[in-house]
């Protein structure tokens, strides 16, 4: 069937629903992943102001060829990869019907990227985990890798196990699990691309319903990468009394119980990526670079314009679950975060969830700065957020 997605024209199989739009085995097209290509073509337009030498797109797993052509059709020097003979077919008749340039490959991608490249942006989206093309990908980049993780289970720490054997750290299922998540993929992408004497800083990321998504620009020296390394470390949080503490460093030291409550439910989780998840500016940049011709604009729109504003506290924390704690009725996102900076916190909404919020207070000085408010004191000096 044929679909128009971003002012093109498309021919993609029937859809398969949850999945990315490559499995490096299989054609097959995933509309809920519109949102995600709608904000990489953003940033491949915000990235050419950053860095005007990028030029060589490899989409890696190519399917149907939808990322690719749109990728085409910003100016980029395209390649296609599959390994499903079928789907290089598709790639190319499609590019080919929106009379675009480019290369549609029948190539396992970790060969491709050994023999043909070096490219300037990769761009890994995988069916569940990325990690089998991560050395290749950081090994022969020059400029940006661009990753999708879909199995966010083993990510944010619901299936422990598999987290820890596929991306080398120890998550843990949190309250703010989605950030975890994240954290945990640009950890493990962070610590593959030092190996190969590179920095990978993450410029643009966010997690949408069922996936995690990271866009890191790369460079290179051993001193780079080492300073890339200095952003990692673990999370303390205690489930009892939510408390949680961020400590740079490789080298774990847990704690045995909360330094707040005194309780001995504390879960260690790492490493993480303790860094920013975005560049602000470059974020804005490419929220300025949707348009309208994208289907999910308005979301791509609201969700940038959240990520660039975001605090880069490594955690974040849910406002139900504060109020929950407290045994007092929520009142409103926006003015939880007035009363916040009111009070002469730092504090903004996440975009993880519609009740994430980051801040620099303490979970007692929340309490005080919230709480205080509702009964009367006045605390909802600062600005809101804006939502889109």
């Amino acid at each position: 069937m044929d679909i128009e997605e971003g002012g093109l024209t498309v021919s993609v199989p029937e859809a398969r629903d949850g999945a990315s739009e490559g499995t490096g085995g299989g054609v097959f097209f995933n509309p809920t992943q519109e949102l995600n290509r709608d904000v990489t073509v953003a940033v491949l337009r915000a990235y050419r102001d950053r860095e005007p030498r990028a030029a060589s797109y490899l989409d890696a797993m190519a399917a149907s060829g939808i990322r690719g052509v749109r990728a085409a059709a910003e100016g980029y020097d395209v390649t296609c990869a599959d390994v499903d003979p079928d789907a290089v077919d598709l790639a190319a008749e499609n590019l080919a019907a929106n009379d675009l340039d480019g290369e549609a490959v029948h190539r396992d991608v970790n060969a491709l990227l050994y023999d043909d490249g070096p490219f300037d942006v990769v761009d890994l989206d995988p069916y569940g985990t990325p990690i089998p093309f991560a050395d290749a990908a950081f090994a022969n980049a020059r400029n940006l890798v661009c990753v999708t993780a879909t199995d966010t289970a083993p990510l944010c720490g619901a299936h422990l196990n598999s987290g820890i054997r596929k991306y080398g750290a120890v998550p843990r299922n949190t309250d703010y699990h989605p950030e975890m998540g994240l954290r945990t993929l640009i950890s493990a992408l962070v610590r593959t691309a030092a190996r190969y004497d590179k920095a990978a800083r993450p410029i643009a990321s966010h997690v949408s319903r069922h996936y995690a998504r990271t866009y890191l620009e790369l460079e290179s020296g051993a001193q780079a990468a080492d300073a890339c390394i200095d952003e990692l470390g673990y999370v303390d949080n205690c489930e009892d009394c939510l408390w949680r503490e961020p400590t740079r460093g490789l080298i774990a030291d847990p704690v045995e119980s909360c330094p707040v409550c005194g309780g001995d439910r504390v879960l260690t989780a790492g490493p993480l990526w303790l860094g920013p998840v975005a560049d602000t500016d470059f974020a804005r940049a490419v929220r300025e670079r949707v348009t309208d011709d994208m289907g999910e604009a308005k979301r791509a729109r609201k969700l940038l314009g959240t990520v660039a504003r975001e605090l880069d506290t490594p955690t974040h924390y849910d406002q139900h679950r504060l109020y929950k704690a407290w045994g007092e009725p929520a009142i409103g996102m926006e003015e939880f975060v007035e009363r916040l900076r009111g009070a002469g916190y730092e504090a903004s909404r996440a975009h993880y969830r519609g009740t994430a919020v980051k801040t620099s207070a303490s979970i007692p000085e929340m309490r005080a700065a919230v709480l205080g408010g509702a009964h009367g004191t006045d605390g909802a000096d600062g600005d809101a957020d804006a939502t889109d």
